[in-house]
């Protein structure tokens, strides 16, 4: 399958369905649509721009953390930012 932007959306969504891969959509820039979706180990934000998609992969070791201190440093160091 290839994606040539948003004409290709309902194709790709049709496709996660049919993998059994929950995802939600998300509309945070005017001319975008963003799908959200986990795999193991892997978080992807794929957005269908008019004629071109653009994707990114958030991995990590997906440990669970007690340490609050640890949260609230990455909140207020994101609200710095």
């Amino acid at each position: 399958m290839k994606l040539n932007g948003i004409r290709d959306i309902f194709s790709f969504l049709n496709m996660l369905e049919e993998r059994r891969i929950f995802y939600r959509l998300d509309h945070n820039r005017s001319y975008a649509i963003m799908v959200s979706f986990t795999l193991l180990g892997a978080r992807v934000e794929l957005e269908f721009f008019d004629g071109h998609i653009e994707y990114s992969v958030f991995s990590g070791d997906e440990s669970v953390s007690e340490d609050q201190a640890a949260l609230f440093t990455i909140i207020n160091d994101f609200k710095k930012g």
